[in-house]
Protein backbone atom coordinates (compact mmCIF):
# COMPACT_ATOMS: atom_id res chain seq x y z
CA UNK A 1 0.00 0.00 0.00
CA UNK A 2 0.90 3.63 -0.68
CA UNK A 3 2.25 5.61 1.58
CA UNK A 4 -0.29 8.65 2.31
CA UNK A 5 0.50 12.22 4.31
CA UNK A 6 -2.32 13.64 6.43
CA UNK A 7 -2.63 17.42 5.08
CA UNK A 8 -1.94 20.07 7.04
CA UNK A 9 -4.65 21.54 8.88
CA UNK A 10 -6.18 25.06 7.92
CA UNK A 11 -6.66 27.58 10.87
CA UNK A 12 -9.80 28.50 11.12
CA UNK A 13 -9.77 32.01 12.48
CA UNK A 14 -7.06 33.34 10.27
CA UNK A 15 -7.77 35.23 6.78
CA UNK A 16 -11.29 36.07 6.83
CA UNK A 17 -13.08 38.60 4.48
CA UNK A 18 -16.35 39.62 4.41
CA UNK A 19 -18.26 41.98 2.29
CA UNK A 20 -21.29 42.78 1.17
CA UNK A 21 -23.18 40.08 -1.20
CA UNK A 22 -25.29 41.98 -4.45
CA UNK A 23 -28.35 40.72 -5.85
CA UNK A 24 -27.90 40.32 -9.74
CA UNK A 25 -26.07 38.46 -12.01
CA UNK A 26 -23.28 36.65 -11.64
CA UNK A 27 -20.83 37.81 -14.67
CA UNK A 28 -17.16 37.19 -15.49
CA UNK A 29 -14.23 38.91 -17.87
CA UNK A 30 -11.70 36.51 -19.24
CA UNK A 31 -8.22 37.03 -20.57
CA UNK A 32 -6.51 34.35 -22.44
CA UNK A 33 -3.40 34.75 -24.42
CA UNK A 34 -3.99 34.29 -28.32
CA UNK A 35 -0.58 31.77 -28.83
CA UNK A 36 -2.89 29.64 -26.50
CA UNK A 37 -5.49 29.30 -29.36
CA UNK A 38 -4.56 27.70 -33.10
CA UNK A 39 -7.79 29.42 -34.45
CA UNK A 40 -9.94 32.41 -33.16
CA UNK A 41 -12.14 30.73 -30.40
CA UNK A 42 -15.49 31.02 -31.30
CA UNK A 43 -16.79 32.61 -27.80
CA UNK A 44 -14.27 35.13 -28.07
CA UNK A 45 -15.78 38.99 -28.34
CA UNK A 46 -12.59 40.61 -29.63
CA UNK A 47 -8.86 40.43 -29.21
CA UNK A 48 -6.70 43.06 -27.78
CA UNK A 49 -3.02 43.03 -27.48
CA UNK A 50 -2.21 39.53 -28.20
CA UNK A 51 -5.34 38.57 -25.94
CA UNK A 52 -8.80 37.53 -26.41
CA UNK A 53 -11.13 38.99 -24.81
CA UNK A 54 -14.47 37.11 -23.34
CA UNK A 55 -17.61 37.72 -21.18
CA UNK A 56 -19.55 35.06 -19.34
CA UNK A 57 -22.39 34.92 -17.05
CA UNK A 58 -22.62 31.76 -14.14
CA UNK A 59 -23.22 29.56 -17.16
CA UNK A 60 -21.96 30.19 -20.10
CA UNK A 61 -20.16 32.29 -22.60
CA UNK A 62 -21.51 35.51 -24.28
CA UNK A 63 -22.19 37.02 -27.12
CA UNK A 64 -23.37 40.50 -28.51
CA UNK A 65 -26.60 38.57 -29.83
CA UNK A 66 -27.16 36.19 -26.71
CA UNK A 67 -26.28 38.60 -23.89
CA UNK A 68 -26.97 38.36 -20.68
CA UNK A 69 -28.94 41.50 -19.45
CA UNK A 70 -26.11 43.58 -21.57
CA UNK A 71 -23.24 42.51 -19.79
CA UNK A 72 -21.42 41.55 -23.51
CA UNK A 73 -22.39 44.95 -24.48
CA UNK A 74 -20.74 46.63 -21.65
CA UNK A 75 -17.61 44.39 -21.90
CA UNK A 76 -17.20 45.31 -25.61
CA UNK A 77 -17.86 48.80 -24.65
CA UNK A 78 -14.88 49.10 -21.84
CA UNK A 79 -12.25 46.88 -23.74
CA UNK A 80 -9.30 48.79 -22.89
CA UNK A 81 -10.23 49.93 -19.28
CA UNK A 82 -10.86 46.01 -18.85
CA UNK A 83 -7.46 45.11 -20.50
CA UNK A 84 -6.45 46.46 -16.56
CA UNK A 85 -7.56 43.35 -14.96
CA UNK A 86 -4.57 41.36 -17.07
CA UNK A 87 -5.10 37.35 -17.63
CA UNK A 88 -7.09 35.35 -16.35
CA UNK A 89 -10.47 35.53 -15.27
CA UNK A 90 -11.82 37.99 -13.25
CA UNK A 91 -15.46 37.20 -11.15
CA UNK A 92 -18.32 39.44 -10.00
CA UNK A 93 -22.12 40.72 -10.27
CA UNK A 94 -23.39 42.77 -12.95
CA UNK A 95 -26.54 44.60 -10.83
CA UNK A 96 -28.80 47.59 -11.58
CA UNK A 97 -31.92 48.61 -13.41
CA UNK A 98 -33.47 45.63 -14.17
CA UNK A 99 -32.07 43.28 -12.73
CA UNK A 100 -33.70 41.80 -9.39
CA UNK A 101 -33.45 44.03 -6.63
CA UNK A 102 -31.98 46.92 -9.13
CA UNK A 103 -30.59 49.38 -5.90
CA UNK A 104 -32.60 52.08 -7.09
CA UNK A 105 -30.58 52.20 -10.02
CA UNK A 106 -32.95 53.68 -13.18
CA UNK A 107 -33.03 54.27 -16.93
CA UNK A 108 -31.05 51.37 -17.74
CA UNK A 109 -28.06 51.44 -15.48
CA UNK A 110 -26.09 48.86 -14.86
CA UNK A 111 -22.49 48.61 -12.91
CA UNK A 112 -20.40 45.41 -12.75
CA UNK A 113 -18.60 45.43 -9.02
CA UNK A 114 -15.73 42.84 -8.70
CA UNK A 115 -15.76 40.25 -5.94
CA UNK A 116 -11.86 40.34 -5.22
CA UNK A 117 -11.37 42.97 -2.91
CA UNK A 118 -8.12 41.51 -1.83
CA UNK A 119 -6.58 42.31 -5.38
CA UNK A 120 -8.74 45.57 -6.44
CA UNK A 121 -9.86 47.09 -3.51
CA UNK A 122 -7.57 49.83 -3.32
CA UNK A 123 -6.30 49.01 -6.47
CA UNK A 124 -5.04 51.97 -8.77
CA UNK A 125 -4.97 50.53 -11.41
CA UNK A 126 -8.21 48.84 -11.43
CA UNK A 127 -10.74 50.19 -14.14
CA UNK A 128 -12.62 52.82 -14.27
CA UNK A 129 -15.76 51.13 -15.59
CA UNK A 130 -15.38 48.05 -12.33
CA UNK A 131 -16.71 48.11 -8.53
CA UNK A 132 -15.69 46.31 -5.89
CA UNK A 133 -18.16 44.57 -3.34
CA UNK A 134 -18.10 46.71 -0.28
CA UNK A 135 -15.73 45.52 2.66
CA UNK A 136 -17.17 45.15 5.84
CA UNK A 137 -13.78 43.52 6.71
CA UNK A 138 -10.75 42.30 4.48
CA UNK A 139 -8.16 39.48 5.46
CA UNK A 140 -8.12 39.69 9.61
CA UNK A 141 -8.56 37.19 12.24
CA UNK A 142 -11.58 36.60 13.51
CA UNK A 143 -11.85 34.83 16.92
CA UNK A 144 -15.77 34.36 16.54
CA UNK A 145 -16.62 35.09 12.50
CA UNK A 146 -20.15 34.04 13.77
CA UNK A 147 -20.19 37.08 15.73
CA UNK A 148 -18.61 39.23 13.16
CA UNK A 149 -21.25 37.87 10.48
CA UNK A 150 -24.31 38.48 12.17
CA UNK A 151 -22.89 41.90 13.61
CA UNK A 152 -22.73 43.13 9.89
CA UNK A 153 -26.01 41.33 8.97
CA UNK A 154 -27.40 43.80 12.07
CA UNK A 155 -25.70 47.17 10.83
CA UNK A 156 -27.23 45.99 7.21
CA UNK A 157 -30.91 45.52 8.36
CA UNK A 158 -30.60 48.60 10.36
CA UNK A 159 -28.79 50.74 7.78
CA UNK A 160 -29.38 49.29 4.82
CA UNK A 161 -26.92 48.67 1.79
CA UNK A 162 -23.51 49.59 2.27
CA UNK A 163 -22.66 49.52 -1.25
CA UNK A 164 -25.44 51.27 -2.65
CA UNK A 165 -26.14 54.00 0.17
CA UNK A 166 -29.81 54.57 0.94
CA UNK A 167 -31.23 51.16 -0.81
CA UNK A 168 -32.80 49.54 2.46
CA UNK A 169 -33.31 46.28 1.09
CA UNK A 170 -29.75 44.76 1.20
CA UNK A 171 -29.55 40.75 0.72
CA UNK A 172 -26.80 39.68 2.82
CA UNK A 173 -22.69 38.94 3.20
CA UNK A 174 -20.24 36.92 1.53
CA UNK A 175 -17.20 35.31 4.28
CA UNK A 176 -14.48 34.63 2.33
CA UNK A 177 -11.89 32.18 3.86
CA UNK A 178 -8.51 32.70 2.34
CA UNK A 179 -6.49 29.46 4.49
CA UNK A 180 -9.09 27.09 2.96
CA UNK A 181 -10.15 29.24 -0.47
CA UNK A 182 -13.98 28.66 0.08
CA UNK A 183 -16.81 31.03 0.14
CA UNK A 184 -19.57 31.34 2.02
CA UNK A 185 -22.85 33.07 2.21
CA UNK A 186 -25.84 34.39 4.51
CA UNK A 187 -28.46 36.01 3.20
CA UNK A 188 -31.96 37.77 5.09
CA UNK A 189 -34.25 35.60 2.71
CA UNK A 190 -34.28 32.02 2.30
CA UNK A 191 -30.98 31.11 4.79
CA UNK A 192 -32.26 28.28 6.48
CA UNK A 193 -34.22 26.53 3.78
CA UNK A 194 -31.58 27.34 0.89
CA UNK A 195 -31.44 28.46 -3.22
CA UNK A 196 -34.46 25.17 -3.62
CA UNK A 197 -36.69 27.33 -1.25
CA UNK A 198 -35.46 30.72 -3.07
CA UNK A 199 -35.96 29.05 -6.39
CA UNK A 200 -39.69 28.08 -5.37
CA UNK A 201 -40.68 31.50 -4.31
Amino acid sequence: MDFERFSSLTRFSQGWTITEKLDGTNAQVAWRPKADYQSEPGAALTEHEGYYLFAGSRNRWLSLDKDNMGFARFVSHNVSELFKLGEGRHFGEWYGSGIKRGYGLTGGEKRFALFNSLRWKDNPDRPQCCEVVHTFIQDEYLNNPDGAAQGIMTMLKENGSYHAPGFMDPEGIVMFHRKSGVAFKKTFDYDEQGKWAEMKS
